[in-house]
């Protein structure tokens, strides 16, 4: 007798609270912007609604649908070459968009390959690993199994460092989980690690330049966000001044909706307001990483492990940039801060990682 299938109704608590959580948030953030340029204070709001509306339709079909049917090769190779066709196109009719070309347009609607291209690059390792783990023995072999990547990664360097990192950190658990030469990943990380640092302090170009930021931002003429964030979240102190009570987001602290939103709650909620999201995160990660242990095949835990590391990146770094704690660098807050692609890409990979919880089976 088959047991009870099970569904995951914590997490999906967890993430319909981050998604509420966020837009008051982003209200809250934009509203005194979106008023003296729109001359409404719902502007960013209404668009980030929009995105999750298609979002949540997104995830409710990835979630009925049985995750096993990527399960081919053709599957797999087609989220392959679709990844790497949308970040050509970047390159060729991309639009620019402060000053960076990442965004491709159709029809007045932006969105970001680079964020669609994270759940493509899972999907496809997710298929390719646990199709060949049995084949994995020595490091060559964990090497050349993910070495088809490299030309996504290349692509999205291209476009941004940042996000090229968390897709490499992706890659890279997912191999680590299968892979039985544990020290030569842990090794070949860390020297990626060291390599990265010594690029980006020796590298004659604006990244050296954020460098210089991050270590001197009381001095540095383009120091003044930093400098701004870490005032918002000095003066929020323990409690808070109060939702929608922020000084900074009042033009001191540029697209205070974006990527510097977490400098915002932390004024507005104080350091309780920032412990307990930091903690929802933990917990829905916790959730994810229990699916994963529990998935009833290899691909499933693959998938789930992927979007954990890819939600928990994102998350440790756009909290320690805004904290100054690395460097400066452009990356969304997931959930909670502004951004069409990234709420929709998100919200199908909750989609994706419910999908595998249902095929858990209980008893």
């Amino acid at each position: 007798m088959a047991g009870k299938r099970y569904f995951d109704y914590p997490m999906l608590f967890l993430v319909i609270f981050l998604i509420c959580f966020g837009l008051v948030m982003i209200y809250s953030t934009s509203s005194y912007k979106s008023t003296v340029t729109y001359g409404n204070s719902y502007h960013w709001l209404l668009r980030q609604a929009v995105a999750i509306v298609l979002g949540a339709v997104a995830m409710v079909v990835c979630c009925k649908l049985d995750y096993r049917i990527i399960k081919s090769e053709k599957f797999g190779n087609g989220c392959y070459w679709a990844s790497i066709v949308l970040l050509v196109l970047v390159l060729i009719i991309g639009a620019a968009k402060k000053g960076a070309v990442r965004w491709i347009s159709i029809a007045g609607f932006q969105f970001q390959p680079s964020e669609v291209s994270k759940i493509l690059v899972v999907i496809y390792l997710a298929n390719r690993l646990s199709a060949n783990a049995h084949k994995i023995r020595t490091f060559k072999d964990s090497i050349v199994i993910v070495l088809p990547t490299v030309p996504i990664i290349a692509l999205i360097v291209t476009q941004n460092l940042s996000t090229a990192l968390v897709v490499c950190s992706m890659i890279g658990v997912m191999l680590f989980v299968v892979s039985p030469k544990m020290k030569e990943l842990m090794l070949t990380a860390g020297g990626g690690i060291i390599l990265l640092f010594v690029y980006l302090l020796t590298a004659n170009s604006y990244r050296n330049e954020r460098v210089q930021i991050w270590l001197h931002p009381e001095s540095h003429k383009k120091g003044f966000q930093t400098m701004q964030a870490l005032y918002a979240i000095g003066s929020g102190g323990i409690f808070g001044k109060g939702l929608g009570q922020s000084m900074q987001k009042m033009g001191f602290i540029p697209e205070s909706h974006n990527d510097m939103i977490f400098s915002i709650i932390c004024e507005e909620l104080g350091l309780f307001g920032a412990v307990c999201l930091i903690l929802v995160f933990a917990a829905l990660i916790w959730r994810m990483l229990l699916i994963a242990m529990n998935a009833d095949e290899l691909l499933g835990s693959l998938l789930v492990i992927g979007v954990i590391t890819h939600i928990a990146m994102q998350v440790f770094v756009n909290i320690a940039v805004v904290t100054n704690t690395i460097p400066p660098t452009g990356i969304p807050l997931p959930f909670i801060s502004y951004g069409g692609s990234s709420i929709f890409s998100t919200m199908i990979e909750m989609g994706i990682v419910l999908s595998v919880s249902r095929r858990i089976h209980l008893g």
